[in-house]
């Protein structure tokens, strides 16, 4: 697939059809590791950190925890 850059503002953007965003399970939110090989542009979903790892699962921890605390605080 041959793929043309597009004008947006002071930059250039590239927009990936939706059967390659469906494949890869990428959508507007995804955060994205972007790399070259010094003669390719690689684009692939970024892998969490370890560090955004320990913190979702002590947020699910807290959450299962404090549960019926969290709503009454939102109430």
């Amino acid at each position: 697939m041959v793929k043309t850059l597009t004008k947006h503002g002071n930059s250039l953007a590239l927009v990936i059809d939706r059967p390659i965003l469906d494949l890869l399970r990428i959508d507007a939110g995804t955060a994205l590791d972007i790399s070259t090989d010094g003669k390719r542009l690689i684009v692939a979903p970024a892998k969490p950190s370890d560090r955004r790892k320990k913190f979702e699962a002590a947020q699910q921890t807290a959450h299962k925890r404090y549960a019926r605390a969290f709503k009454k605080l939102a109430e």
